[in-house]
C-alpha cells in the first residue's frame, strides 16, 4: 500500500515508491487525472512528482461543506485512497511526443567533449546515443517549465557536478540517469551537452510551459546558433 502523510494543515501527500519508475509515474498520473475529473468542494491544486502525488485543499471548505466525522486529514486521505483505487494504471490518452531540436557542443555544450572523453568515445558517438532514445517527462519542477527527462543511456550517464554554474536558457543537460532542459538562465550542475532554441517557459503564452508530465521528448542534432 501507499504511504500517505500531511505537508501542514493544507496538504496531503500519497508516496507510492519513491523510486524512478515509469509505472509508478504512470500510476501517480493516471491518480492525477482522475482527481481533476472528480474534484472536491476545497481542492485547490493537484503537484505530481516522480511517484507521488500531492492534493492541497481548504480545510475550512472541506470542514463547512461535508462536516467529516474524523479528520480533516482522514477524509483528504479516503479521497487519494479513493483516486488510487478507481484510476487505472496510466492516463487515458496517448502521450504527446516532442521533437526537440538541439545544437550540441560548442558554447552550446560546453561540457560535451569533457563528457565523451570521460566515456571513452567521440563527440559524435555522444550525440548519437542521446538522440537515440524516446524520453518521458516524469516531472516538472526546480524552475518553471523544467522538465526531468528519463532515462538516459547509462553509457552517458554521468552524476551531477560539485559545484553549480550559469546556465543558459534552453539548455540540455546529463545528470545521474536524467536528462533535462532550462527553461530560463540560473545556476546549474547539470552536464551541459547542447542549447535547443525552442522556448520551454512563456509566462505570455495561454500554455506557458511546453512539457507537461507524461510527454514524451525526442532529441534530433541540428546546426550552431
Amino acid at each position: 500500500m501507499p504511504v500517505i502523510f500531511s505537508l501542514g494543515d493544507g496538504a496531503v501527500t500519497i508516496d507510492l515508491g519513491n523510486q524512478l519508475s515509469e509505472a509508478l509515474n504512470g500510476k501517480v498520473l493516471a491518480m492525477n487525472q482522475w482527481l481533476r475529473q472528480h474534484p472536491f468542494t476545497g481542492q485547490k491544486d493537484i503537484i505530481t512528482a516522480y511517484s507521488s502525488l500531492t492534493l492541497v485543499f481548504d480545510p475550512t471548505l472541506i470542514k463547512a461543506h461535508y462536516r467529516p466525522a474524523h479528520t480533516i486529514f482522514e477524509w483528504v486521505r479516503d479521497q487519494l485512497l479513493d483516486a488510487y483505487h478507481q484510476s487505472g494504471a496510466t492516463v487515458s490518452q496517448a502521450p504527446v511526443r516532442h521533437q526537440i531540436p538541439v545544437f550540441y557542443g560548442g558554447n552550446d555544450g560546453p561540457d560535451l567533449a569533457a563528457l565523451a572523453a570521460a566515456k571513452g568515445m567521440r563527440a559524435e558517438e555522444l550525440i548519437h546515443i542521446h538522440t537515440a532514445t524516446v524520453y518521458r517527462v516524469y516531472m516538472i519542477g526546480f524552475l518553471p517549465g523544467f522538465a526531468y527527462l528519463g532515462e538516459v543511456d547509462p553509457l552517458i550517464a554521468q552524476p551531477r557536478k560539485e559545484k553549480p554554474v550559469p546556465v543558459a536558457a534552453g539548455s540540455i543537460g546529463i545528470a545521474g540517469s536524467q536528462t533535462g532542459i532550462y527553461p530560463l538562465p540560473s545556476p546549474g550542475g547539470w552536464n551541459i551537452i547542447g542549447r535547443t532554441p525552442l522556448q520551454m517557459f512563456n509566462p505570455q503564452s495561454q500554455f506557458p510551459v511546453l512539457l507537461k508530465a507524461g510527454d514524451e521528448v525526442v532529441f534530433y542534432p541540428t546546426q550552431g546558433l
